[in-house]
């Protein structure tokens, strides 16, 4: 079973519907784009003697090349390996090193970069094919190549973590887990039809590539930015030119949109779904969301490990206001989707009323490339320890509470950051606010919160020590408050709480 069976499929029963698209620009049908993934293949096979199993990268901004090069990787039975392309060069490098990559699909700016920092990595260098050059071009005049047969429990992408906390791991993420994700898609996240489209304004490298499949499947169109990345302004412009429009989108992308469409009163008819995750999204964020784009709204949570099915909300449970416990299922995550089992943990893996968030499923991943004791680690008796803590309400609904490593002691005490963030952000005055623990000697460690302030307020420690006191109990409250002009993130929205350690 090959995951670029998916394509193959298109392209017969829907040849001549658009498959791939760039802004306003040229269309590849699916016909043309499976073809194209099968000379490609020719080309791996043949010109760069990548056999199947072989690790071949891609490091580029989205656009449509981007997917024609990882179904000609899964065409010819080898390994993808998408890296965000807001790396650092050095942390590519890594990454391409660590992978031990036949070959690489880059932009060319990238193939520049790497140049300059090959020097720090001895070894074998991998050849460079550029993106949307004359090369790229002519290994589509290829003689095709049939699609490999591969084993279902292959791997056929190599997800890297973001390595927040060190280095970056790669999650073996098999054919059978990518088809299950893809079918997980249908049965509890949202339908497609046939004239549909996603929009990627979010990286192909981790959230919204994942997505491609579901959509390939159903003939949906591709559509990529002009601009290659987020742009609030772009998007509407594309949604006045396509139906049916989807797309996956980090808390922070969801609040931007949300506030360009109220500051320009811009039409989202074509908007179908916006699936968001990620990050945490805070119920007032959520709420106006909700208010602005109506009941489009579908969230999931994942990791790389178990890509983008661990539970969903879907849009039915954010519309069912009449529900008593609408409020708590909205700051929920939902349930477990269909085939996948959660449970919550302590240490010692027995059922606790608050713990570590286990998953099973045909989703979790393989294990860990060349890492056998992180591996270990992590995969227990065919359980994911996912390292996220949370709740499971009696209806099945999974509510997070933190990071375990984001958990503060104090006096004795266990203290949940979210918990907190969630309470000033209900503030009128703050616009964003991250909690973490700082070491103290009498209590072990302190509740420390960075606060962005919207523009144009003002407040003080005072204020929202007073707000805080209202909703929390009072050895839950911040000791300490630092105003700061911004919040230090990655490149997919998450707040870097490991920079914010370093400032305490």
């Amino acid at each position: 079973m090959n995951i670029a069976t998916l394509l193959a499929r298109s392209g017969k029963l829907v040849p001549t519907l658009p498959a791939l698209k760039m802004g306003r620009g040229a269309v590849t049908s699916y016909r043309a784009f499976a073809d194209s993934a099968a000379a490609r293949a020719g080309a791996l096979q043949n010109d760069f003697h990548c056999a199947p199993g072989s690790a071949i990268a891609v490091l580029a901004n989205n656009c449509p090349a981007y997917l024609e090069a990882l179904y000609a990787i899964w065409w010819a039975g080898c390994i993808a390996v998408p890296i965000n392309a807001k790396l650092h060069p050095r942390e590519a490098m890594f990454i391409l090193a660590d992978a031990n990559i036949s070959a690489c699909f880059v932009s060319p700016a990238w193939a520049a970069a790497l140049a300059g920092y090959a020097h720090e990595h001895t070894g074998q260098k991998p050849p460079l094919i550029a993106l949307d050059t004359t090369e790229f071009a002519a290994m589509a005049l290829n003689p095709p190549l049939p699609i490999a047969a591969r084993d279902p429990h292959d791997t056929a992408w190599l997800f890297y973590t973001s390595g927040t906390t060190g280095k970056p791991k790669g999650a073996m993420l098999t054919h059978h887990n990518l088809l299950a994700m893809t079918l997980n898609y249908f049965s509890d996240v949202d339908g497609i039809e046939f004239g549909d489209a996603i929009l990627h304004a979010a990286p192909i490298s981790h959230g919204s590539g994942l997505y491609n499949f579901a959509h390939v499947l159903r003939g949906a169109a591709q559509i990529f930015p002009v601009s290659e990345s987020f742009d609030p302004a772009e998007i509407i412009g594309v949604l006045q030119q396509h139906r049916g429009v989807s797309m996956f989108a980090a808390p922070t992308m969801v609040k931007r949109l949300a506030d360009y469409v109220e500051r320009e009163s811009a039409n989202t008819t074509n908007l179908k779904t916006i699936i968001y995750g990620g990050a945490p999204m805070y119920t007032a964020d959520l709420a106006r969301a909700m208010h602005i784009f109506g009941n489009k709204l579908v969230q999931i949570y994942g990791q790389g490990e178990s890509p983008m099915t661990i539970t969903t909300l879907s849009k039915h449970h954010h519309a069912d206001v009449a529900h008593p416990r609408h409020a708590a299922r909205l700051a929920s995550v939902g349930v477990a989707h269909s085939g996948v089992q959660i449970r919550v943990v302590d240490g010692a893996g027995n059922h606790a009323p608050i713990g570590e968030i286990c998953v099973k499923g045909d989703t979790v991943m393989r294990g860990y490339w060349n890492n056998p004791d992180a591996t270990a680690n992590a995969l227990q008796e065919g359980w994911l320890w996912t390292g996220d803590i949370g709740s499971i309400d009696a209806d099945g609904f999974l509510t997070l509470v933190d990071r375990s490593k984001d958990l503060v002691i104090s006096g004795g005490a266990n203290i949940y950051p979210r918990e907190i963030e969630e309470v000033l952000m209900q503030h009128e005055s703050v616009a964003e606010v991250a909690v973490i623990g700082r070491a103290d000697p009498e209590w072990g460690e302190i509740v420390l919160a960075f606060i962005v302030v919207k523009p144009g307020h003002a407040t003080d420690a005072a204020q929202l020590d007073q707000h805080c006191l209202k909703h929390i109990a009072r050895f839950k409250r911040p000791k300490q408050y630092r105003f700061i002009e911004s919040l230090p993130k990655n490149n997919y929205g998450k707040v870097l709480k490991t920079a914010l350690r370093e400032m305490r």
